[in-house]
């Protein structure tokens, strides 16, 4: 996935790895609020500036917003590094993921109808050995060299690879050869939060 920023571990340290529901879901439809008005303002050159919704969504948190439009892929964008307020870095990574993903065009005010987010709400991520790597709840951070790439958990799952396909494939996002992550590459794990439009409230 595409994000607007800036040696093999030998200690590892445990990565989070419970399903807990870190945010309600009044929190998950506010967020979710927050980043489909970014969009919409920015279609219509207004500028919008959210306030902070209270403490525990003001935490500086790592987060990815991916967009599709009528069930495909339209933009995905994010902070790895928790590097702002969740409410601002969701409004940011939705504006830049409906306008700044060189993948696809700008998306227009006539497709925001048909628009549904998905957010991505990271925790940090923690080196990580490869057999400890669990599908489905992992993402993957592979650096090397001054590249670097990331793969979010539901990736693997949602396209059936194995561990080792979920190593070599988030090599290829950063630019290093597929078995990089065997020669040396620095290899993190995180979870995710994961919670889009369609979700059935709990």
């Amino acid at each position: 996935m595409s994000q607007p920023l800036p040696n093999s571990p030998s200690a590892q340290a445990a990565v989070p790895t419970s399903s807990h529901r870190e945010y309600s879901a009044s929190e998950r439809a506010l967020l979710l609020s927050i980043a489909h008005r970014s969009i919409e303002a920015a279609t219509e050159g207004r500028r919008f500036d959210p306030e902070s919704p209270g403490d525990h969504l003001a935490e500086l948190r790592g987060v990815f917003t991916t967009l599709y439009h009528r069930g495909r892929l339209r933009g995905c964008v994010g902070y790895i590094q928790a590097i702002a307020p969740l409410y601002r870095a969701v409004a940011e990574t939705a504006r830049s993921a409906a306008f700044a993903d060189s993948r696809f065009e700008p998306v227009s005010h006539e497709e925001l109808d048909g628009l549904e987010l998905s957010l991505s709400v990271l925790s940090p991520p923690q080196p990580i050995d490869p057999a400890q790597i669990e599908i489905g709840r992992h993402g993957l951070l592979i650096s090397q060299h001054g590249y670097r790439g990331l793969l979010l958990p539901q990736v693997a799952a949602e396209h059936g690879w194995d561990r080792e396909t979920f190593l070599d494939e988030t090599c290829h996002k950063a630019g290093l050869p597929p078995d990089a992550w065997r020669r040396g590459a620095r290899i993190e794990a995180f979870t995710a939060e994961v919670f889009s439009d369609g979700d059935t409230p709990e």
